[in-house]
C-alpha cells in the first residue's frame, strides 16, 4: 500500500475517493506546515497532497528525496519550487481537472453583477420587497484577461451561451478553442469598452498587483471586475478606492491576497458594490473528484518510476 498524507480540508472535500483509492492508504493530515511536517516524519510518508495554504520551509525537510508534494489544484504560488528542487522532491498539480468549474464560477459571478442577485436576496431575507433593475448580458462586452484553458472556456460560455462580445488579452498566439471576437495584447485596449473584465492570469511574481490603480482608471465607468484567478494579481487597496469613489461599478472576487480574507486597513467587506466568496471556484463535487484522482495518479506514476508522465511543476 502506498501511504499518502492529505491535508484535512482537501481530504474532507472528497473523502470517498481517498478512503477507497485502490493501492493507497490515505490519511487526513493537519494543514499547517509545522504539524504536517511532523506527521510526515512520524508516518515516514513519502507523498503528501496539499491545498492552497503556504508551504515554504519545514515540509521540504520532512518529505524524503524522490517524494512528491502534490498540489490539490493547479495554482502553485504556495509551493516553494526552488526549495523542493534543491531537496530532490517532485511537485505536481492537476491541469485539466478544474477548468470547467472555475469557468462556470466566473460566469456565475458575471450574472451576480448584472442582475444584482445578492442585494435582492438580502432584501427579501430582511423583509424588503425592492426589485432592482439589472441588465442583460446579450450584447454586452466581456474582456477576458488571459485566454488559457479557463479563460477560453469563459469566453466560449459568454459568447455562445449569452451572446456577449468577447475581447481576449493574450501574450502569444491564441488557443484554437478560444472563440473571442478579437484578441489584443494589452489591458487598456481590452477594457476601454468592456462592461465586465474577468481575470484569468497566474499569481506569478510578474503579475503581482497587475490590476493597479492606473489600470483600474482605464476601465469603462460602471464596469465590473471579476476575479477567480489569484488575489495577488489585484491591488486590493486600489480596488477599494475605485469602488468607494464609484470609478467602476463593482467587483466580484473569489480570491484574496490573504485567505481567509484579512484587510490591512481598507476593508472591502464594507462596500456595497463588492461581492466576496471564500475561494470556491473549483469546489464542485465533480472537480474535486477529478483533482483527487489526478493527484493520486501523479503519485502512482512516481511510485512506478515514471516521473516524465507526471504533471510536474519542477522537472528535474
Amino acid at each position: 500500500m502506498i501511504t499518502v498524507l492529505v491535508t484535512q480540508p482537501q481530504y474532507d472535500k472528497v473523502r470517498e475517493v481517498f478512503e477507497h483509492a485502490e493501492g493507497f492508504q490515505c490519511f487526513p493530515a493537519p494543514e499547517s506546515e509545522p504539524e504536517l511536517a511532523r506527521l510526515v516524519r512520524e508516518k515516514h510518508a513519502k507523498y503528501v497532497i496539499v491545498g492552497g495554504a503556504p508551504y515554504r520551509n519545514e515540509l521540504y525537510d520532512a518529505v524524503p528525496k524522490g517524494g512528491v508534494i502534490a498540489r490539490f489544484g493547479i495554482g502553485c504560488d504556495n509551493i516553494n519550487l526552488p526549495r523542493a528542487a534543491e531537496k530532490g522532491i517532485y511537485c505536481t498539480n492537476t491541469p485539466g481537472a478544474l477548468e470547467q468549474s472555475v469557468a462556470e464560477c466566473a460566469i456565475g459571478m458575471i450574472l451576480l453583477a448584472a442582475r444584482q442577485f445578492i442585494a435582492a436576496a438580502d432584501d427579501c431575507r430582511n423583509g424588503l420587497w425592492q426589485p432592482q433593475t439589472g441588465c442583460e448580458l446579450a450584447g454586452k462586452t466581456l474582456a477576458v484577461i488571459g485566454c488559457g484553458a479557463i479563460g477560453s472556456r469563459v469566453a466560449a460560455i459568454a459568447k455562445n451561451g449569452f451572446g456577449m462580445s468577447v475581447t481576449g488579452v493574450i501574450r502569444s498566439a491564441p488557443r484554437p478553442d478560444c472563440p473571442a471576437d478579437r484578441f489584443v495584447k494589452n489591458w487598456s485596449d481590452a477594457v476601454a469598452d468592456a462592461d465586465f473584465v474577468s481575470l484569468h492570469i497566474p499569481g506569478s511574481p510578474e503579475n503581482l498587483n497587475y490590476v493597479s490603480a492606473g489600470r483600474l482608471k482605464q476601465m469603462k465607468p460602471g464596469s465590473w471586475l471579476i476575479n477567480t484567478a489569484r488575489g495577488s494579481v489585484v491591488d486590493e487597496a486600489a480596488l477599494y478606492d475605485a469602488l468607494l469613489s464609484g470609478r467602476i461599478g463593482g467587483a466580484v472576487s473569489d480570491v484574496f491576497r490573504q485567505e481567509p480574507y484579512a484587510p490591512s486597513g481598507k476593508d472591502l467587506r464594507t462596500l456595497p458594490n463588492m461581492i466576496m466568496t471564500p475561494h470556491i471556484g473549483s469546489s464542485t463535487r465533480e472537480a474535486c473528484r477529478r483533482i483527487a484522482l489526478a493527484a493520486l495518479k501523479n503519485i502512482r506514476l512516481c511510485e512506478l518510476g515514471d516521473p516524465l508522465s507526471m504533471n510536474l511543476l519542477n522537472p528535474r
